[in-house]
């Protein structure tokens, strides 16, 4: 019996060893490649494509160093007024995107490696085998197909394999399939009909609960149903975030709307210089020179540089904040992706339930009000739980008792613990004669036990079995039994009856005489208190739920009912009915879905595509290897904290504290994340309008730019990294659990968006311009000076002087700055300073911006190219550039007032 040595060689040559290929992490370069390679990155080996927004700026930076080294060298003719300090800005725009790049390399690098221990097999355990017809011990990964492996209770079962015998055995496959037990037979016409898996067959990982069998190995390794799942699970499928495609659609826009006026500027000169017809060509040629600087200068100018960088420390920040909420994130695109689920497919046990089997209820006719006492009745309910189970408690912290052995047996040891019982002390003083393990045939556990009470046979089992012998259905005894299954409650029945010294154990003695009937107990998976109100957040929020177990119809419809997931309006399936349906026909039918009962592991990863192919956005939870192929495949992954590795390392988010509450926590923050984004976009589109509009104005009158490179370099500080981190920084709100999902299609920029951003925009044109062509044609010194506001030697100036220039300067950053506050209030009816307890660092951010520009028109010099001004031209350009909040804060009073939420 067994294999000799040969036939494992000859095995392992045409099967392969039992280890599970796993496919090595990307390093660490290439992780960092990835974040500089723009939509391009699928044409390197092993690169996956990076954010576009990057790649523009890329694009951006090298035509920004081009243009600087041609003004500084003064290629074709090009003035240079400013020296080395041209070379601000292309280093501006390259600190940006080291900011973005390494920042998020960072913090997912970080993710990784606390990660990196999950996807670890260990097979080094020594498992117990026959080989030429001898036991032996092996290492795990040394075991083959056609290998005969003995199973006792506690054994993980190292292979698949087929079960050759089989002895009162109860196997563990809630991680393969959601059940936490399932009766094993080696007999195949035992197998149950409802069941996931073949009775006869046993799996790689699953745990031996009790009871004992000899198994032939069938598949090893990666052919094995958890190396299939763990191949899946390694599997790219590349699944485009929705902010991915916003960003991409964004980046898109800017493109074609700065080359658009880019050209537009080029075609116009070209062609104002073609009317003209006076020019030489030498002339001519370094006319279409400089225009053509001035376009790409443009392009340079209207690229939102800190947009990829206010992603990343948005996604970094709420990163951060999330595991305060018991969100652990692996991947940052995660944390907004939560905000945009439209669907969430969980699945039950240990996710919606506790994983922990429960008595739900007790009828015993000879128990006052169901509660033991001590008096006969009660004690002999003790005993038939106590001496007639196979089970154990593990007491090691007597408040918190935990299971060992079958979980069913396990609830009720847990009821008399609870009721002050020791069940220890009840076997100590007891002897079990005789015994009959519980099988799928007899459907019940029968055993003569001797104590002080007599010698008696104590049976429990199906209640159906146990009421035909005790001749005891009655009509209420039926009704109960019928109320508690509706209920898909697991119930047992139990009964005795006192033995003569000389019965044996044996069907004969049980149906020899009725038996008495003690009463019933319904054991439940009972829901996690938290799940009906995270269900119902979830369901307000515009997200529908589904539910996919490998648990029976009947209790997956129960549990669907108790958590407000399912009604009786929503579609049930089994696994086999949901894999008969074709492609199309599932596609025609998924969104009705609401349960699919005893499903296999590609249903969900089925379910999950077929989701997605209909625009939805998809969210999957689960902790067993089971969901694993589906938690990969989803747009966002959330496995459980306890649960398997292999989980764990499917998921995008791991929910430390398993609570499905959390879930509805990290769609919120998601929500308030993209809010954040929005408002950022917001800010700095309206300030890339006026820096545009404004180039595009001084090119075509000829006039120089009213800020100097410096000054740009502040207000880029101000527009990028400053904003960044103070919008960024802004804390999740609850009223956008009131809103329904997003558009997965609609454009980042919504219609308000646009028009706050188009709007703002010429208004600071419009004032920009309109001071510079004052300050041209009015000698501002003279009227400063009769007024008494200003007094100073300014000198002679062909253009604008260092006065009027701080003037401009300050001016533009004030606008910005109030614009800030309108940004941070927008999508609300608050007003802006609303909650900024909790907005202490957009306070702080808010503050170093002011203080900030006082310090450099007051002191900045020669260097920013100003001048001081004194307090009352501070007061007058702080209260004109506050109506730009005010007129914010007007409007938002409005709001509330014309349409009060209810």
């Amino acid at each position: 019996m067994g294999l000799s040595p040969a036939e494992v060689k000859a095995s392992r040559d045409r099967h392969g060893d039992n280890t599970i290929t796993v496919v090595e992490s990307k390093s660490a370069w290439k992780k960092l490649l990835e974040k500089f390679t723009g939509p391009f990155g699928h044409h390197f080996k092993g690169i996956n494509d990076g954010d576009p927004l990057v790649f523009i700026l890329e694009v951006v930076g090298v035509l920004s160093v081009i243009i600087t080294c041609a003004q500084y060298w003064h290629w074709f003719g090009l003035e240079n007024s400013h020296g080395k300090a041209i070379f601000f800005e292309p280093v501006g725009i390259w600190v940006a995107i080291l900011l973005a790049t390494v920042i998020a390399f960072v913090f997912e690098n970080k993710a990784e490696n606390e990660f990196a221990v999950l996807n670890k097999v260990n097979d080094d355990i020594r498992v117990r085998v026959i080989r030429d017809g001898n036991p032996c011990y092996v290492l795990k990964r040394d075991v083959v197909v056609g290998d005969i492996v003995m199973l006792s209770q506690g054994d993980e079962i190292p292979a698949d394999g087929c079960l050759l015998e089989a002895t009162a055995m109860n196997v563990d496959e809630s991680t393969l399939t959601g059940e936490p037990i399932c009766h094993k037979s080696a007999d195949p016409d035992e197998s149950d009909p409802e069941a996931t898996y073949p009775t006869n067959m046993v799996y790689r990982g699953t745990k031996v609960m009790e009871g004992h069998g000899v198994m032939e190995v069938t598949a090893v390794g990666d052919s094995s149903e958890d190396g299939k799942l763990m191949h899946t699970v390694q599997i790219d499928n590349s699944v485009r975030t929705p902010l991915n495609e916003q960003l991409d659609r964004l980046g898109h826009a800017i493109t074609v709307f700065s080359y658009t006026v880019a050209s537009l500027i080029v075609v116009g000169h070209i062609g104002l210089l073609i009317w003209d017809g006076n020019l030489d060509w030498i002339k001519f040629t370094t006319e279409i020179i400089e225009t053509v600087m001035i376009a790409v200068t443009l392009v340079v100018v209207s690229v939102p540089e800190g947009l990829p960088m206010a992603v990343t420390l948005s996604l970094a920040y709420s990163m951060r904040q999330m595991l305060q909420t018991n969100n652990l994130v692996r991947r940052m695109h995660a944390c907004e992706t939560m905000g945009a689920a439209t669907v969430i497919c969980t699945d039950k046990t240990g996710t919606l339930t506790k994983n922990q089997m429960r008595v739900h209820t007790t009828v015993f006719s000879s128990l006052k009000d169901g509660l033991l006492s001590d008096n006969d009745e009660s004690r002999l309910v003790a005993d038939s739980i106590a001496l007639n189970s196979t089970a154990e408690l593990d007491l090691s912290d007597p408040n918190r008792p935990t299971v060992l052995g079958n979980p069913t047996e396990g609830a009720l040891l847990l009821w008399l613990w609870h009721h002050g019982v020791d069940y220890n002390k009840l076997r100590l003083h007891s002897r079990v004669l005789f015994e009959m393990p519980f099988s799928t045939t007899t459907k019940y556990m029968a055993t003569i036990v001797k104590n002080q009470n007599g010698r008696r046979l104590l049976l429990k089992g199906a209640p159906e079995v146990v009421m035909r012998l005790c001749d005891d259905d009655t009509p209420e005894t039926k009704r109960m039994l019928a109320y508690y299954q509706e209920r898909a409650l697991r119930t047992l029945a139990f009964a005795w009856r006192e033995v003569t010294d000389d019965e044996t154990l044996d069907e004969s003695t049980l149906t020899s005489r009725p038996l008495t009937m003690l009463g019933m107990v319904a054991i439940s998976d009972p829901v996690r208190d938290e799940v009906p109100d995270a269900v119902v957040q979830c369901r307000r929020a515009g997200i529908d739920v589904k539910i996919i177990t490998g648990d029976t119809i009947g209790t997956a419809r129960e549990i669907g009912r108790e958590t407000g997931i399912w009604d009786d309006g929503g579609e049930v399936y089994t696994g086999p009915d949901f894999a008969a349906m074709s492609d199309d026909q599932l596609d025609k039918y998924v969104d009705n879905i609401k349960i699919i009962a005893r499903a296999q592991p590609m249903d969900k990863k089925r379910l999950v595509e077929a989701l997605q192919r209909r625009g939805q956005v998809v969210a999957v939870t689960g902790d067993g290897t089971n969901d694993a192929p589906a938690l990969k495949a989803a747009h966002v992954g959330l496995s459980m904290g306890d649960g398997t590795s292999v989980a764990r390392e499917a998921s995008d988010i791991t929910i430390i504290d398993n609570s499905f509450a959390s879930i509805a926590k990290a769609v919120m923050w998601g929500r308030s994340l993209y809010r954040n984004i929005q408002r950022f976009i917001i800010f700095q589109l309206t300030v890339n309008v006026a820096a545009c509009l404004i180039v595009l104005a001084g090119s075509l009158m000829g006039k120089e730019s009213p800020l100097t490179v410096t000054q740009m370099l502040w207000v880029n500080l101000i527009m990028d990294t400053f904003a960044a981190m103070a919008l960024a920084s802004l804390p999740p709100t609850t009223d956008v659990m009131s809103e329904k999902p997003r558009q997965r299609k609609a454009f980042i920029i919504n219609g308000a968006m646009g028009r706050m951003i188009v709007g703002m925009g010429l208004l600071f044109t419009v004032v920009m311009l309109a001071m510079i062509y004052i300050f041209e044609h009015t000698d501002i010194t003279k009227v400063t000076t009769l007024t008494g506001l200003t007094k100073m030697n300014i000198g002679e100036y062909n253009g604008l002087n260092p006065y009027e220039k701080s003037l401009i300067f300050t001016t533009f950053v004030m606008l910005q700055f109030w614009n800030l506050f309108n940004a941070k209030a927008f999508f609300s009816r608050h007003s802006a300073f609303n909650n900024l307890k909790q907005s202490r660092f957009f306070v702080f951010i808010a503050a170093v911006i002011f203080i900030g520009q006082i310090l450099i028109v007051q002191i900045g010099d020669e260097m920013f190219n100003v001048c001081p001004l004194n307090p009352i031209d501070w007061g007058i350009i702080i209260g004109a550039t506050s109506l730009v909040l005010l007129f914010g804060e007007a409007k938002r009073l409005i709001v509330r007032l014309l349409r009060p939420r209810h």
